[in-house]
């Protein structure tokens, strides 16, 4: 077995693409006029319940994906808040595309240079997992045929479409799942590239390039979940796959890697499974040969009335448990589509006899299946329905390992594999929405963002920032607060310094720095112009506004007696540490210094700038030296 990082991926044909899903930070959602910020599923005022079914395209065609995600009976429960509205629950047609939506979409469509479309149609894409309560998710294509830059060469931009998020899963429950619609409608770009993708360093790379991008418009949504990427792959004698929620970026090289050992994997399992000329068998019922099991997996499904279906593989024996990508096997794959209908998972007889499993079971499983040496049988426990319809799914799943590689949706793993989730979705999925009316967008509206790597370099030439704090004010939120600033004469170091290293240390302290607003940054730039604020008061005053947010800068300056000191004020001050440590003084001199300056400092309580405070430490310390 290679390993993933020694593939020659030029000679493996390799070809991928990304998807990237990026959260817009509007004051409102796509089509409806409620607000975009996530809630507490505890804040939750209401909740009412929705079965989706599939329907069928215009056509008369129903998209595959959604058919098998239909088989699967279950209850989607959603928590409604007070911000929740009509439209959120279905009840009320969508209004307009929300203009500051596409204001920055087309904005993003400039930076990625592509064509923008002359009337934006709005079509409905469905999707029946509980995602939307409306069983669809709109969708319109704005701009396409675009491209990036990377190391290893261009990376095309196929299209970008401006759709509505759906819903947040809170938890799975009895029944089916637990929804939030505090994230429904949420504005999200979705950007496709073009299949010209060959390493997995190219993916990565091109993934951080189009990331850069998204931050440069200063207009998308940051944190845990705001963005997420979808990465196809595949090999030249493989299938397409769609691995779905990457999160990070830093993990799409190894996903990539381990997509293709999969494949490797899978394929050299098919070459082998027709040399043994392999078979799948009819699945059975095997609940005899485990009445008096020790396994408790099995003897608790029987206890509860359930039974155990099995299924002979004829020449599956050593390739069902062979390692297809790190931890995971071919009958891990078997066990993804049980699960799907509602198993807890298989049992196979490459890893048994096992868990409770005995070597007379294992015989005598073999005997009531009809399988000999060279065979393997997978089992599943369960209550009789999920059962028939689990051990049915395995032997669907055989069935196509010895074909090759069936092409599927996956889910990535926090690890960098996958695990299977639906197969592809097709063009049936997707149809014209009737209740909004297309827009057509002026590309000349809007103006092309400076880009963050410029912007970064800026901050350094013109405003003498060091690089790692120019990265930080050129990549964070609050840069224009940054540039407002330094117009109205503050520091340039003391404004990024307070913008971003500040606010980092507060939250560290775990001080609620997101109760902190544009306003009140503001505010104490303000005091620090009108000479009312020492540079030294900044972090004590942004504390004081965190914690008390409804103040204004200058009544918390006032509350917490953040004054600026005068120069006669500071020499008082020093004067009084230096008399109570005359002895040091007299016996230290000047190597008194430093020790003095943190307690003048600490008199001042921020009071005073620390220049002038030194400055005038100096001048007494030499007096009496």
């Amino acid at each position: 077995m290679t390993d993933a990082a020694d593939y020659d991926y030029e000679e493996l044909g390799l070809v991928a693409g990304l998807e990237i899903h990026q959260q817009l930070d509007t004051e409102t959602k796509l089509f409806c006029g409620c607000p975009t910020q996530l809630r507490e599923p505890e804040e939750s005022t209401r909740s009412f319940t929705r079965y989706l079914h599939p329907t069928k395209s215009e056509l008369g065609e129903i998209d595959e994906a959604a058919l098998e995600e239909s088989r699967v009976d279950r209850e989607f429960e959603y928590l409604a808040y007070d911000t929740t509205c009509l439209v959120e629950e279905d009840d009320e047609p969508p209004h307009r595309v929300d203009d500051e939506a596409m204001a920055t979409a087309l904005e993003i469509a400039q930076l990625l240079d592509m064509n923008v479309a002359d009337q934006v149609h709005v079509m409905r894409k469905i999707v029946v997992d509980g995602s939307n309560t409306t069983g669809f998710q709109r969708s319109m294509l704005v701009a396409n045929d675009g491209g990036i830059e990377t190391s290893e060469g261009p990376v095309g931009i196929e299209d970008m479409l401006l759709e509505e998020e759906s819903c947040q899963r809170v938890a799975e429950t009895d029944d089916g799942v637990r929804y939030s619609l505090d994230r429904l409608g949420i504005p999200l770009v979705e950007i496709g590239t073009k299949p010209d993708i060959r390493s997995p360093e190219q993916a990565k790379e091109a993934a951080e390039r189009i990331g850069m991008l998204l931050r440069s418009t200063g207009k998308v949504k940051r944190g845990l979940g705001t963005i997420r990427q979808d990465v196809n792959v595949s090999i030249a004698e493989g299938a397409r796959i769609e691995m779905k929620g990457v999160q990070s970026l830093a993990d799409i090289d190894d996903l990539v890697r381990n997509e293709v050992r999969r494949q490797v994997e899978l394929l050299d399992i098919a070459e082998e499974l027709n040399d043994r000329d392999a078979a799948v068998g009819e699945p059975t019922d095997v609940t005899e040969v485990f009445a008096d099991t020790d396994s408790g997996v099995i003897g608790g499904a029987l206890s509860s009335g359930g039974k155990v279906m099995g299924v002979p593989l004829s020449g599956f024996d050593g390739l069902v448990g062979r390692e297809i990508q790190p931890d995971r096997r071919l009958g891990t794959e078997f066990s993804d589509h049980a699960k799907r209908h509602g198993a807890g998972g298989i049992f196979h007889t490459d890893e048994l006899p096992a868990y409770g499993v005995t070597d007379e079971e294992v015989a005598a499983l073999y005997d009531a299946v009809d399988a000999d040496d060279g065979d393997a049988v997978a089992i599943v426990a369960d209550d009789p329905e999920t059962a028939e319809l689990a051990i049915d799914a395995v032997a669907e799943r055989a069935e196509t390992a010895m074909e090759g590689i069936p092409e599927e949706t996956r889910d990535a793993n926090e690890d960098t594999t996958s695990r299977y989730l639906r197969p592809l979705p097709g063009a049936a999925r997707m149809y014209p929405e009737t209740d909004v009316p297309p827009v057509e967008p002026d590309p000349a509206e809007v103006e092309t963002p400076e880009l963050l790597t410029e912007k970064e370099r800026r901050y350094q030439e013109e405003h003498g920032l060091g690089e790692g704090l120019a990265n930080q004010v050129a990549s964070g939120r609050r840069w224009h607060l940054f540039e407002e600033a330094v117009e109205t004469g503050v520091d340039p170091n003391l404004a990024a310094r307070t913008v971003e290293s500040e606010v980092t240390s507060l939250r560290r302290e775990e001080v609620p720095v997101e109760n902190l607003t544009d306003d009140h940054f503001r505010g104490v730039f303000e005091l620090v112009v009108a000479d009312e604020l020492a540079k030294e008061g900044v972090p004590e005053l942004l504390e004081a506004l965190a914690e008390s947010p409804e103040l204004t800068a200058e009544e918390a300056a006032e509350r917490e007696d953040l004054g600026s000191a005068g120069e006669d004020e500071v020499r008082e001050a020093v004067v009084e540490v230096v008399e109570r440590n005359a002895d040091q003084v007299e016996a230290e001199g000047m190597q008194a210094f430093s020790g003095l300056m943190g307690e003048c400092m600490g008199a001042l309580r921020g009071q005073a700038d620390g220049d002038l405070v030194s400055e005038v430490l100096r001048e007494e310390i030499q007096k009496r030296a």
